[in-house]
């Protein structure tokens, strides 16, 4: 993005990223690349990831990820349109609106970031969420 993005985490998120210190020590970043601990992990490492968990090309991407929580967050009619592109980092086209319109929904963030982490617990965690996802793959 080559600008700050500020994200809210969940509490679970912050506690997966507490045991992932665990294992990559003092280093500055969470997904350090394989050849230089000073960089971030590709796109394309995430992207081989998901090769190698069996999803094809056209089923999924890591920034695909992106466009799935759009969707979700959306459709569950619970936040605004706004706070929802601020979370996905979006600045909008209209450069007067972007120039005034300075807004974080920070709060609305955190809020919306709780209730992300406790839907994606339920489908890891549902029958349902499974069966979905292979029915999916197939």
């Amino acid at each position: 993005m080559r600008r700050e993005h500020r994200k809210p985490l969940s509490s679970a998120a912050i506690d997966i990223l507490r045991e992932l210190k665990k294992l990559n020590g003092t280093g500055n970043l969470v997904f350090p690349s394989t050849s230089s601990f000073h960089r971030s992990m590709s796109e394309n490492t995430m992207n081989m990831a998901l090769r190698r968990l069996g999803f094809g090309k056209g089923e999924a991407t890591s920034h695909g990820f992106r466009a799935t929580a759009s969707s979700l967050l959306n459709e569950s009619g619970k936040w605004h349109p706004d706070a929802i592109e601020a979370e996905l980092g979006h600045v909008g086209a209209d450069e007067v609106r972007r120039a005034y319109h300075r807004s974080a929904y920070w709060d609305e963030r955190v809020r919306m970031a709780e209730w992300w982490a406790a839907e994606a617990e339920k489908m890891r965690t549902s029958e349902d969420g499974q069966d979905k996802i292979d029915r999916e793959k197939k």
